[in-house]
């Protein structure tokens, strides 16, 4: 298994805006085979951070994701709402490995 980390720096003042795009992607992350571990929004220190975390069984399944993503008409509305409303400024995208007891 393999867990994709998002960074986002977000814009403090779009948090309503990030937040939806955000419940947009859990169920399509899922609808490609992911298992979505939610975003975690800024509570207490920084104002400009968001979270994201995903799981996919393996990279191959995540590179899969991606190109069924590409050509999904729901995925691409979810990003022209990121393009309209810029509620992210850039991220930051890691690939671990969860450790489980």
């Amino acid at each position: 298994m393999i867990t994709c980390y998002l960074k986002y720096v977000i814009d403090p003042f779009k948090l309503k805006e990030f937040e939806h795009y955000a419940k947009l992607w859990i169920p399509l992350v899922e609808k490609f085979g992911g298992t979505h571990h939610g975003y975690f929004m800024p509570h207490e220190g920084a104002s400009n951070i968001a979270l994201a975390l995903f799981s996919f069984p393996n990279l191959a399944q995540y590179e899969s994701y991606r190109q069924q993503a590409a050509a999904d008409t729901q995925c691409q509305a979810a990003m022209k709402y990121y393009e309209e409303t810029k509620c992210f400024l850039s991220f930051e995208r890691s690939f671990m490995k969860p450790v489980f007891e």
